[in-house]
């Protein structure tokens, strides 16, 4: 599908820079902060960018021109080893048109692969050039039940680590460096099984947010921002089987009324399930794939 719409909060364009298009779906903000480290970051290396968020439905459904654009940089969060369901499914209506494109995630400790496979494979199919991915550590979105994961990321290391993200991503962009994205890990999981892995964020997410009678402002921000179109605010309720358990709703809250339930007990039998401890995987580190 040709992509006919030039997003609509972009900056004009300046012929004969180098346009980058930083396209991040974010809903505890974590990828909106490394997306703002990288285009603060290719600004100061000389190129123009325009960012754009398509956590909301309403993000997703406008297309996108690429058209302007030399590169594009795709930024989401892993849910269960992959991209969201709701972005991958939307990646998969692009028109590439043979750019070059990077890709970075942003994630809570468990869990990467395949998500750099996977996505590459999508954005490959979809005609674009993937050169360069990273990962990222971010506070887990299930901090906001009771974890404990990543706590404070990302750091000054995780934005340094963007820094060089960016440096290298750029020079392949220009054609400094010529190279492409080697090869990544894939996995023995088969597609039913990696979608039957989506499925855990139930087992943990028992109680979908609400705010239970609760007096709010009727911003409507939980509405909106809902990447599955699952919250209805006038209620306060979501729709169990819309909700990806991003808990966008409950993060942006400005009233702090959206409530779940305790995850503190599965907090624990994750580091066990894992063989992990706190400390072993605050210990981990953000990665550039070249």
């Amino acid at each position: 599908m040709k992509n006919s719409l030039t997003v609509g909060d972009s900056p004009q364009l300046v012929a004969g820079r180098f346009n980058v298009l930083i396209v991040y779906f974010s809903a505890t903000g974590n990828t909106a902060k490394i997306a703002q480290a990288a285009e603060t970051r290719f600004k100061e290396l000389g190129a123009d960018v325009t960012t754009y968020d398509i956590t909301s439905c309403a993000g997703r459904r406008k297309e996108i021109d690429f058209e302007p654009y030399q590169a594009v940089v795709f930024g989401a969060p892993i849910y269960s080893c992959r991209a969201p369901r709701v972005m991958r499914e939307w990646l998969k209506t692009l028109d590439g048109q043979r750019k070059k494109a990077s890709i970075f995630f942003t994630y809570g400790g468990f869990g990467v692969h395949p998500a750099h496979y996977s996505t590459r494979q999508i954005l490959e199919e979809r005609a674009f050039i993937v050169v360069s991915s990273a990962e990222f550590l971010g506070a887990h979105t299930f901090n906001l039940g009771g974890w404990r994961a990543m706590e404070g990321r990302p750091d000054a290391s995780d934005f340094e680590m963007a820094k060089q993200y960016v440096d290298i991503t750029y020079k392949r962009f220009t054609g400094e460096d010529d190279e492409i994205l080697g090869e990544l890990e894939a996995t023995e999981r088969t597609e039913e099984q990696l979608d039957a892995m989506e499925k855990f964020r139930f087992t943990v997410l028992t109680q979908f947010p609400t705010r239970d009678g609760e007096e709010c402002s009727m911003c409507l921000v939980c509405e909106e921002i809902c990447p599955g179109g699952a919250m209805d605010a006038a209620s306060g309720k979501v729709d169990g089987g819309k909700c990806i358990a991003c808990l966008a709703c409950v993060a942006n809250c400005p009233d702090n009324v959206l409530k779940i339930n305790d995850m503190s007990a599965s907090w624990l039998r994750k580091l066990e399930m894992e063989q992990e401890t706190r400390e072993s995987i605050q210990a981990k580190k953000s990665r550039i794939y070249v």
